[in-house]
């Protein structure tokens, strides 16, 4: 007893570190000897002391023993080189959700604005004066004049009166000023945010790249609505006056990129936040579980599948683009069979007499377009179904599992919010309806992708 008495006295002499870094290397040798004194060191040293020291000494060992008290999480890497934050402050994490949420509206009133055939009332593209509603009657006037030299009024807003003109133009003033408010609640923040050290380099890049992004997304609008301002559209008597479906595809592809990487952003930073503070249970045997391979690969497919997710959405813009879900409002058939005549599919009308550009086909035929937009929406929904019975059968994460099985309604309700906006005739409540779901069941894709991911070595 002397000498296992001596033993212990070295070990646990004190409540410093030592201790704990001695038993978590014990050779083979001094195996023993801890075994033999276990027993006895909860009287020798506390119980406090010991729960800590075996947690670590049996983590070497693979042994399953009492946790220490919680605290800040931080991993062995980030541990090793101390000093410089390797997350963003939370409430950027935050702050970045909050801008999705905005760009999530913004992209309903816009799909509203489209099918209410608001978007061309404002023919002008002023970014700061613009943002003033004209409130005197004089005002208006000048306004519906200058709209009454466009196409749309001559074609298809004919003989409007001036409050049905006040009722578009309202649904257009306010889609561009809450994208002039968004733009305003990103760029000031995020200065704000970078010039108080609360952002990572790797933060400021994904920032900066959002911000041009968003940038970007403005210019797009107007030259969206300047292509259905040309004249040539009043002159052409087979000519509707509306915006390029390909640019209408392009803003709303932008939009659609810009929520998918705040929302990953946001939902990146509060989670590296909650692994520093010691606020998820068991990192490190969620880590492993992520990185297994099973789980790898489940991840790979559902990347796959919110990819193809997305590019059923923008295929549904081309849809809005060309009015393709005025036709065939019918489903599952086409007409007299699943699809129109392969003459009406492939029809050289839209090649402009150019035998090679019958590719055209593809994207302004509406028979064709709408026809991709149904077989990419059942390609989608049958890959989200696999996606969901594979997944049944994995040790997935709790929020995984709840994220996937939101996904999995959500696929369930955007087929059928879109089989009865195309037999409905294009409804504007529903189509509206169609349009946001589409948005929600992207962010749940999105949402079983991101909390499949590793988790990585965090440092506030």
């Amino acid at each position: 007893m002397g000498r296992s008495s001596n033993f212990a006295s070295r070990v646990f002499q004190t409540s410093s570190p030592t201790p704990f870094r001695f038993i978590h290397n014990l050779s083979t040798s001094r195996h023993a000897a801890y075994t033999l004194l276990t027993p006895r060191l909860p009287a020798l040293i506390g119980r406090s002391n010991f729960l800590a020291a075996s947690s670590l000494a049996s983590g070497a060992r693979g042994q399953l023993v009492a946790s220490p008290p919680r605290r800040r999480a931080y991993t062995a890497a980030a541990a090793a080189a101390p000093g410089k934050r390797t997350a963003d402050a939370p409430i950027v994490g935050y702050w970045s959700l909050f801008c999705a949420s905005m760009v999530f509206g913004i992209i309903v009133w816009g799909g509203l604005t489209r099918l209410t055939e608001s978007g061309l009332s404002i023919v002008e593209w002023a970014p700061i004066t613009g943002a003033r509603l004209p409130t005197s009657d004089a005002e208006w006037e000048a306004e519906f004049a200058k709209y009454k030299q466009f196409p749309e009024y001559k074609k298809v807003h004919i003989g409007i009166t001036l409050d049905d003109f006040k009722r578009i133009y309202f649904m257009e003033w306010f889609h561009r000023n809450v994208g002039r408010l968004f733009g305003v609640v990103y760029l000031l923040p995020m200065a704000y945010f970078m010039s108080k050290g609360m952002v990572t380099r790797a933060g400021k890049a994904k920032l900066l790249g959002l911000g041009f992004l968003l940038l970007g997304q403005g210019a797009m609008g107007w030259y969206m609505v300047s292509s259905g301002l040309e004249k040539e559209l009043g002159e052409r008597p087979d000519a509707v006056p509306r915006v390029s479906q390909y640019r209408l595809t392009s803003h709303l592809s932008l939009a659609y990129l810009l929520y998918a990487g705040l929302s990953l952003y946001g939902w990146s930073v509060i989670r590296a936040n909650r692994l520093a503070r010691g606020k998820i249970a068991n990192p490190e045997a969620l880590r492993a579980l992520l990185l297994n391979p099973a789980i790898v690969s489940f991840r790979r497919k559902t990347a796959a599948a919110t990819l193809l997710v997305g590019t059923t959405c923008l295929s549904g813009a081309m849809v809005a683009g060309l009015d393709a879900g005025l036709i065939y409002n019918e489903f599952p058939t086409m007409g007299l069979g699943i699809t129109p005549p392969l003459s009406e599919l492939w029809d050289a009308f839209y090649a402009r007499g150019n035998p090679s550009a019958m590719w055209r086909n593809l994207t302004e035929n509406p028979s064709t377009v709408q026809l991709e937009h149904r077989a990419f929406a059942m390609t989608t929904f049958f890959a989200l179904s696999a996606l969901w019975w594979q997944g049944r059968g994995l040790p997935l994460p709790r929020a995984a599992r709840a994220t996937m099985h939101l996904m999995y309604s959500l696929a369930w309700l955007q087929v059928a919010l879109g089989i009865t906006t195309l037999v409905d005739f294009v409804p504007i409540a529903n189509a509206s309806a169609h349009q946001a779901n589409s948005v929600l069941l992207l962010a749940s894709a999105l949402g079983l992708f991101h909390t499949l991911r590793p988790l990585r070595c965090v440092r506030l």
